[in-house]
């Protein structure tokens, strides 16, 4: 096949897309001629290099930014009694894109995962007990994923977290709006029934 020829700075551009997380093959291909073709390459390259040169590490959230503290712990309107612990920085994008939730966060930078060699020493664990030791906050929620990993984060957390006198909870699980109850599978039901609220 005449892809497998590629050699050079195509070659090298497509390998290099390809390790990125969700970009299979043929999509890394296509954005690879794409940008060779675009005006604007140019501009990506910059922004990608300053995005690595200029983003660290929240000291207190440990969230990517550009200022440390990053904008929402140093935001004097926010409930610092509450932390949401999250896997990663789009988690809590997500939830502040729902406008209902004004604490703070945690990010964890991944789960745990014996099987990917990721250990509780891998993740940002001992920031987060650290900032509970301070002793002004009173809950954590514990807002990892609903998957095997997630959950078992979770559980290691609350294990760690409970002698620290904090209030350890997790956010509500269930059927999402729009959904048919016939597609739902049997974790989902049972948390949705566990977490029924009087109408």
């Amino acid at each position: 096949m005449w892809e497998t020829t590629l050699t050079g700075p195509l070659a090298r551009l497509i390998e290099e897309l390809h390790k990125l997380p969700g970009i299979g093959p043929k999509t890394a291909q296509r954005l690879a001629y794409h940008i060779v073709r675009s005006p604007e390459a140019r501009a990506l390259a910059e922004a990608i290099v300053e995005a690595q040169e200029r983003l660290t590490y929240c000291s207190q959230c440990q969230n990517l930014t550009d200022i440390d503290p990053c904008r929402l712990c140093a935001d004097p309107h926010r409930d610092r009694s509450i932390i949401c612990v999250v896997e990663e920085p789009l988690d809590a994008l997500a939830i502040e894109r729902s406008g209902r939730y004004r604490g703070l966060y945690h990010v964890l930078h991944g789960v745990i995962s014996p099987m990917d060699g990721v250990g509780p020493q891998d993740l940002k664990v001992a920031e987060l007990l650290d900032r509970l030791r301070q002793g002004e906050v009173r809950e954590v929620i514990m807002a990892t994923n609903p998957t095997l990993e997630g959950e078992a984060t979770a559980m290691y957390l609350a294990r760690l977290l409970r002698p620290l006198g904090v209030k350890v909870t997790r956010p509500a699980r269930g059927l999402p709006m729009g959904a048919d109850i016939e597609y739902a599978d049997e974790v989902t039901l049972a948390r949705a029934l566990e977490g029924r609220q009087e109408l």
